[in-house]
């Protein structure tokens, strides 16, 4: 398998240029049952397992479900932000570090799922809750010089999503874990 189907098993993001309500539902959809599908992949994997690289030279299946705590709980963050205040800045964070601290890469999983559960409770019934205008209120993204809407962001979590989880079911399937 190539190096990029492994980096991006469910391909590239995407966002089409009309988020139509269809769509944006689609996307709540998905983020809504996120939670579950991945630990449902992940409940059963051992220790050494979850400290196997989803592929070479990438992060480890407990790196990538940590990482998905930490960045969905940003993502709630800045949509609150987005809902309450005129365009504001957003803090960027570096990623990759924050993957390298201690929690990240020995902590046992249950409280980022734990925490995925509630952070995707709470941003679900949220986003279920938006009126069209308040979809397109916005947050500005320093390090990457641009203005996100709350529909496109919403579509780039749904991505986001199922491009980790498609890591990781794709890690145990190739190494024949089920």
């Amino acid at each position: 398998m190539s190096i990029e189907k492994l980096k991006y098993p469910i391909g590239k993001l995407e966002l089409p240029e009309i988020i139509s309500d269809a769509v944006f539902r689609e996307w709540v959809s998905i983020l809504s049952v996120f939670p579950s599908k991945l630990k449902a992949a992940v409940q059963h994997l051992t220790d050494e397992q979850l400290n196997t690289s989803y592929r070479p030279g990438g992060w480890t299946i407990r790196q990538v479900i940590h990482h998905c705590a930490d960045s969905h709980m940003n993502s709630l963050i800045r949509l609150k932000l987005a809902l309450t205040e005129e365009q504001p800045t957003v803090k960027p964070y570096d990623e990759n570090s924050w993957a390298e601290l201690t929690d990240t890469k020995e902590m046992s999983v249950i409280p980022s799922l734990s925490i995925l559960e509630g952070v995707h409770a709470k941003w679900v019934f949220l986003l279920n809750s938006l009126k069209d205008e308040e979809r397109q209120k916005t947050f500005f993204h320093p390090e990457q010089r641009k203005a996100f809407r709350i529909d496109e962001v919403t579509g780039m979590y749904a991505w986001h999503s199922m491009h980790h989880l498609a890591h990781i079911t794709e890690a145990i399937k190739r190494h024949e874990w089920r």
